[in-house]
């Protein structure tokens, strides 16, 4: 028996701002689950990749929109990181 699963979408995982306020994580399943601050799951939905371009649909029928660009994702007015590739705040 052969239980070989197609790799997941090079953009799953966690993206970060800098601050670390706003975490989107990016399902293999074609949802997300975003948290803000302390508020874990503020805003979930679904999303589909086409290129480099993501379309957001929230739970409650909110649009939203997204690029990666030199793998940095530009989420409508956000600019998040990977999670292991967040830039560090110089003090």
């Amino acid at each position: 028996m052969n239980n070989t699963f197609p790799a997941p979408h090079p953009y799953v995982g966690m993206w970060v701002t800098p601050d670390g306020f706003i975490r989107q994580e990016l399902l293999p399943n074609g949802r997300y689950d975003e948290a803000r601050g302390n508020r874990k799951s503020a805003y979930t939905g679904r999303y589909t990749v086409n290129g480099n371009h993501i379309d957001y649909i929230d739970d409650t029928g909110f649009t939203a929109t997204g690029d990666v660009r030199d793998g940095v994702l530009h989420h409508e007015h956000l600019v998040l990181h990977r999670e292991a590739e967040r830039p560090t705040r110089s003090a």
